[in-house]
């Protein structure tokens, strides 16, 4: 493992935050893991970092980050339909796209392009384009911290949700993930529910193949996203919001064009559209700002200091509330 003390996030939060933390401890093997305890790293404050996409430091973190660096793809069991993938959680996921393409493995193509690691994957439940990725893990491996106590966990005791996870509410902070197990097809099958994606297949006249999926997909979300190597940013900003049935119908009354979609407890609407129609896409306040393309996004074109991008947040929180009765909440990790 690597150590360093007083150390810059700068290139590790893709919001391009001018933060440090006290401790930048890089794991090369998951068993280190275990030695940190002994050294009684666990009694002081620790954060699990991944990829750094969705998180938002607010200021210096006073404590130990936990960084994995070690990676793989190692394919463990594979029948006529099915193969079972098991990826280190510092593995790049855009590498295991890359890797599923490559070897004609389907079940993650629609999740191209979402910055971050592996091991962050099934804590946020990443999900994109009509495909979330707790629809094809198997299991998750780890640690329990702080007694390192080793865990595996199958899909349904990782509780997933929408952009939620075991990992994200009762053991938010307290497992470090080593290994995820994907189950993936090697029979094509896609899923081209969402409007946008089977648009640009259409646009670009190709017929859906892993590579015409993954180059349409990459398409539709430079369209709409920027690119974090230009513009800081940690993608979706907000959740989108589930309301009752009933209280869509009155958000309807008031708003025709209202986008929604089933979910299992009420109706989902998209918060990008009520962040919009409240007037604040394209909206900036010195280095801070919502993203002209995609109103979901919060950005820092430059020199934003963490209050500035809180406080923007914020008043979109309430803008929206006071206009729509809607309560938005951030997606992504405020440390």
């Amino acid at each position: 493992m690597k150590i360093s003390d007083n150390y810059s996030l700068l290139a590790h939060n893709t919001f391009k935050m001018q933060v440090s933390c006290r401790r930048f401890i890089e794991l090369e093997r998951p068993e280190e893991i275990v030695s940190l305890a002994a050294q009684h790293i666990f009694e002081q404050p620790f954060y699990i970092l991944g990829g750094g996409s969705n998180v938002l430091f607010t200021r210096d973190y006073e404590g130990v980050i936990l960084h994995p660096v070690f990676k793989g793809i190692e394919l463990i069991k594979e029948d006529e339909q099915t193969i079972t993938l098991r990826v280190a959680a510092g593995t790049e996921w855009e590498s295991l796209i890359e890797y599923c393409v490559e070897n004609q493995y389907y079940g993650l193509e629609n999740l191209t392009g979402i910055p971050g690691l592996v091991g962050s994957a099934p804590v946020q439940n990443i999900g994109a384009y009509g495909m979330e990725v707790k629809d094809s893990i198997l299991t998750v491996e780890g640690y329990l911290l702080p007694s390192v106590e080793p865990i595996c966990y199958s899909a349904e005791d990782c509780r997933f949700g929408y952009r939620s996870s075991l990992f994200k509410t009762e053991l938010k902070g307290r497992c470090f993930i080593t290994y995820v197990y994907f189950k993936l097809s090697k029979e094509p099958h896609f899923n081209l529910t969402y409007k946008a994606l089977s648009e640009e297949l259409a646009r670009q006249q190709v017929k859906p193949t892993l590579e015409n999926i993954v180059r349409c997909v990459r398409s539709v979300r430079d369209s709409k996203l920027p690119d974090i190597t230009q513009i800081g940013c940690a993608g979706s900003f907000f959740q989108n919001p589930i309301v009752s049935e009933e209280q869509f119908e009155q958000l309807h009354q008031q708003c025709s064009d209202l986008i929604s979609y089933p979910a299992a407890n009420g109706v989902k609407l998209a918060a990008g559209q009520l962040i919009d129609k409240a007037g604040w896409k394209g909206h900036r306040e010195g280095d801070a700002g919502i993203y002209p393309k995609q109103a979901l996004v919060v950005v820092n074109y430059g020199q934003a200091h963490p209050e500035e991008i809180c406080q923007l947040y914020e008043k979109v929180i309430s803008d929206v509330y006071n206009k729509f009765k809607v309560l938005l909440r951030p997606e992504v990790n405020i440390i």
